[in-house]
């Protein structure tokens, strides 16, 4: 292996997932995808590893795995088919993070030999390959090919606003996945190249906002559609022969280096446990636990001591623990490292059936993507602490805040639907203090700028500000959590999907917790009187024109005693 050129193609197979990324974002249609940008692309060898993803959604990229081995699985794959799916009980994490997979295939053409210009069959540049033909505004230009089998998968996912089901946007009260929204297995939506009306249909019919929800789907297939032609290039210029050694090399150099951060922290067994609030349905916390043994460049993780699966919609599939744990033992590596499937090679992680953080069908699951996720990051951040205090943060806020807005937007005469993640406060670090009104950890999106906010949907944003003093103190202060304020335009269903309400950020080493959050209603009584009613962390309610919903979103923990 040439550590120059292994570099070389890291940054190849990097620079293809992120202009997928900029391709996806620059042409969805949804303030979701488009400023928010809650979605994840990545790339895939041959063999269905993950071999470089760009700097996107961290619990998307440690779950997709499963998205195109379950496609792979389902689907005989040709060349100009793509597989869509969003079922979390066949590869997915929630219905609204909906996936497409598509396969790469070797193209024919000549190549490239020596200094005088001949050229073989097998290397010529992505102007030149061949298309499928182009019959529908969707269709994905794959290039044809004769080779039995892909060379490489490409893969994105993203967050629709609405999938369906019970509330508008997808997020709401539920206790049973049917609940949720549309259920999608693992099926072709494109086929040789032609999309596949008929299932496109059936899609549509079933979701909220039909004409945005199409236009997101076109971006990720036209998505699909550069990454597949950036791969051919690669082959092109080099040869299936190398780009598929080191697509292998990557793998095993992030293996090589997780061994060797964990062979760096000490033996030893280390144990931790915190709780969800509730799950909307009783007042009982569920509690996450893990039991964290290293053993030289090893590590098992086991979830075994955690709360069986709930009846409200916070129940996290296997997909979620296992990319929880992607994400921190990532984060524990110092500088870069090809973000592929040798992260978690040294890694065993055990999460039984029927619990929260691996639940059975039909179990709803709609939080467990970005409240339980974030949960078990605190959890397993909390376990690394007692081995290695001087790398860990305090917790952060720890609740991804996920509040939908439906209704009737008169302006348009269609309906809509808005969704959101508020960001809060970062933890403490132990040598610096946490970032306030930021998103952390299994979430990397923004916020909804006002502007495009107030444009898109018939909604005011009548405050946006730090949250001052929500931090806890100590040697490193926690970052402060936001205000949010949104009057409603017109009739709507509102749900929030929150948490750390009753449980509050922990701080370490003698910090202080951060503040946790809370929610309120503001009704107009009479001219310039208002009242106020506190709201839950997880609910779904009916509200009129002219009331208010204020998010008060939770501080990090502080680190360490002033």
């Amino acid at each position: 292996m040439d550590s120059i050129k292994l570099e070389i193609y890291r940054s190849l197979y990097t620079s293809v997932a992120e202009e997928m990324g900029v391709s996806l974002r620059r042409t969805a249609f949804s303030p979701n995808i488009k400023e928010r940008r809650d979605y994840s692309c990545a790339v895939f060898d041959r063999r269905g590893r993950i071999i470089a993803q760009g700097d996107h959604m961290p619990v998307h990229l440690g779950s997709m795995p499963m998205s195109v081995k379950a496609a792979i699985d389902a689907c005989h794959l040709q060349p100009g088919d793509v597989v869509v799916l969003n079922d979390p009980y066949a590869g997915g994490t929630h219905l609204p993070d909906v996936t497409m997979v598509a396969p790469v295939f070797a193209t024919e053409g000549r190549r490239e030999r020596g200094k005088e210009g001949k050229r073989e069959r097998g290397t010529e540049s992505a102007a030149e390959l061949p298309a499928l033909r182009h019959s529908v505004p969707l269709s994905l230009h794959l290039s044809v090919s004769p080779s039995p089998r892909p060379i490489f998968f490409v893969a994105n996912r993203a967050h629709h606003a609405d999938i369906g089901g019970s509330t508008p946007g997808s997020m709401g009260a539920a206790t049973e996945i049917y609940q949720e929204g549309i259920r999608i297995p693992p099926i072709r939506i494109v086929r040789g190249g032609e999309l596949d009306q008929e299932v496109f249909n059936l899609l549509l019919a079933n979701v909220r906002g039909r004409e945005e929800r199409e236009g997101d789907f076109a971006a990720q297939l036209g998505a699909l559609r550069v990454g597949s032609e950036r791969l051919q290039e690669i082959v092109a210029r080099y040869g299936f022969a190398e780009a598929d050694e080191y697509a292998g090399h990557l793998v095993e150099y992030a293996a090589r280096r997780v061994r060797r951060t964990l062979d760096a922290l000490p033996d030893g067994i280390y144990e931790a446990e915190d709780f969800l609030d509730d799950d909307g349905e009783t007042d009982k916390p569920v509690r996450i636990a893990v039991r964290l043994e290293i053993r030289g460049d090893n590590a098992n993780v086991d979830f075994s001591g955690s709360s069986p699966q709930v009846r409200g919609p916070i129940n996290a599939v296997e997909a979620i623990a296992v990319s929880a744990v992607y994400y921190v033992f990532r984060c524990l590596i110092a500088g870069d490292v090809p973000a592929s499937a040798g992260l978690l090679e040294p890694i065993e992680v055990i999460a039984p059936a029927g619990t929260i953080v691996n639940a059975l069908p039909p179990a709803p699951v709609a939080g467990g993507n970005v409240e339980t996720s974030q949960r078990i990051v605190d959890v397993l951040l909390k376990a690394l602490s007692q081995a290695a205090p001087h790398l860990i943060p305090a917790a952060s806020q720890g609740t991804m805040n996920n509040l939908t807005i439906g209704g009737w937007d008169a302006r348009t005469g269609k309906e809509f639907a808005y969704y959101e993640t508020v960001c809060g406060g970062m933890g403490a670090r132990p040598t610096a203090d946490g970032i306030s009104a930021v998103h952390t950890h299994m979430t990397n999106s923004l916020n909804t700028p006002v502007e495009a906010l107030e444009y898109a949907y018939p909604l005011r944003v009548r405050r946006y500000a730090i949250r001052r003093n929500s931090g806890g103190r100590g040697h490193t202060r926690g970052g402060d959590g936001t205000i949010r304020e949104i009057e409603l335009l017109t009739d709507a269903k509102v749900s929030l999907l929150a948490d750390r309400r009753k449980t509050a950020p922990y701080g370490l080493h003698g910090g202080e917790d951060g503040k946790r959050g809370q929610a309120q209603l503001v009704t107009p009584v009479a001219k310039g009187k208002t009242k106020k009613k506190k709201l839950p962390g997880k609910f779904s309610l009916s509200v009129h024109k002219g009331d208010r919903i204020v998010i008060e979103t939770p501080g990090g923990g502080g680190c360490g005693t002033e």
